[in-house]
């Protein structure tokens, strides 16, 4: 593209430059013509004469390159300046009219300047005449062949110039993208956990997604690990029991049966935590408002004995990524412990970009309960991750250890306390 623009340039600029030079010989020769005219001499017998030694020494030498005639309108020749000799005769054009002129190439190697005049002498004799003054192109190709060599050379030089300019420019631009790419490979090399480096602020936002999404696909295979550590670890107590009541098969038939219904449990229970999926698809946007709202709706008619009411204080516009299933575990599982435990009244409160411990987060969502809350030092002992054989463990159990881990592995932050509102528990979910 700089090739083909500096072309164009360079032909508009020629052709200008061209056509300026054509109007400078054009004016040169019209002096000529001036100076002929100041030594003619209109004789009483109507004879036009010039002395022999004229103004410009040009004329006088053959092959000069500038040469002059005077002729009539009927085209006979009156003069020849002694340059001309050998040269054809230029015809003037047809009713040029006196006081006009005409300016042309006769060939690509001469200009002619045609000038008509109407001469009256003080005897009262009137001619017409035509001076034509005629010179070689060499002036003009010259200058325009000097030109174009500057203007090319100059053109050669801006134009290396200008490519250095714009590659340092765009390697000065596309610098933070290769910050990010050797991010991304010391991520893949291990060197690195997530993007950390100083991004441009168009880049933030791409960069915080990469984030998210390298977040989200450790967590699940994290999820992924802790399931099967898990399922290895909770299958060991059945299948040491099926092993001993193998012995004695029909004596032991219902612990053999009880055994099994256990470890399918077990199995059920493990493969709904780590999501097992035929493929992976991409995290969708959620409306939270209305996301809590199904929520709450569902366990009003799981507890419709208690009479529960749920308070969900929400931005209206409150458009979320996350993972769906991720997001029902989290919020379910706190918002079915409040259900369990409240006397009736529950409170939801949701907070964009809150910050906590000098870090910034996108989301907090604030579950409060008005039951008795957990007694001081079972806090931690609630969250820890165990043997999780018995889903029907009524209270703060297996759920709160499920939704623990997810948050932890999230890289989000979950804490628990008195609620100051309601007096009963408050659970503060802090997403990134």
């Amino acid at each position: 593209m700089l090739a083909v623009f500096f072309a164009l340039v360079a032909v508009v600029l020629e052709q200008s430059f061209r056509e300026s030079a054509e109007q400078a010989l054009k004016e040169r020769l019209q002096v000529q013509i001036y100076s002929l005219l100041s030594t003619a001499e209109l004789k009483n017998s109507g004879d036009l004469t010039l002395p022999p030694n004229l103004p410009e020494p040009r004329f006088a030498n053959p092959g000069s390159g500038l040469y002059a005639f005077i002729q009539q309108p009927n085209k006979n020749l009156v003069w020849r300046s002694p340059s001309s000799i050998g040269l054809d005769v230029p015809a003037p054009p047809e009713k040029l009219g006196a006081g006009n002129t005409y300016f042309l190439a006769d060939n690509p190697r001469r200009y002619l300047l045609h000038y008509d005049i109407l001469w009256k002498n003080i005897a009262g004799v009137e001619k017409e005449y035509i001076f034509t003054v005629a010179e070689d192109s060499e002036f003009v190709s010259q200058q325009v062949d000097l030109f174009r060599k500057h203007l090319w050379s100059w053109l050669v030089i801006i134009g290396i110039v200008l490519i250095i300019i714009q590659f340092a420019l765009l390697r000065w631009c596309l610098k933070p993208l290769r910050i990010i790419v050797n991010d991304l490979n010391a991520i893949e090399n291990g060197e690195k956990t997530l993007l950390d480096g100083e991004y441009s602020s168009e880049l933030q936002g791409l960069a915080g997604n990469l984030n998210a999404f390298i977040t989200h696909e450790r967590a699940h295979l994290e999820r992924y690990r802790n399931t099967l550590a898990d399922l290895a670890h909770s299958l060991k107590t059945p299948l040491a029991i099926l092993r001993g009541c193998t012995e004695s098969f029909s004596a032991n038939k219902e612990t053999v049966q009880e055994q099994i219904s256990i470890m399918n449990k077990i199995v059920e229970y493990q493969l709904q935590r780590a999501a097992a999926k035929g493929e992976h698809k991409s995290i969708k946007g959620i409306d939270l408002p209305d996301f809590l709202n199904k929520v709450s709706n569902s366990l009003n008619k799981v507890y419709i004995d208690k009479a529960i009411h749920i308070g969900i204080s929400a931005p209206e516009q409150c458009q979320i990524y996350f993972e769906e299933g991720d997001l029902y575990e989290i919020v379910g599982n706190l918002m079915d412990n409040a259900c369990k435990w409240c006397r009736q009244n529950i409170k939801v409160t949701v907070t964009k970009n809150p910050r906590k411990n000098r870090r910034n987060y996108a989301l907090l969502i604030q579950i409060d309960d008005d039951g008795p809350g957990i007694p001081d030092g079972k806090l931690n002992e609630i969250l820890k991750r165990g043997v999780r054989a018995d889903e029907n463990i009524h209270g703060h159990g297996i759920g709160m250890t499920v939704a623990y881990d997810l948050i932890g592995m999230l890289g989000g932050k979950l804490e628990g306390n008195k609620s100051s509102e309601l007096k009963g528990m408050s659970w503060r979910v802090y997403l990134p």
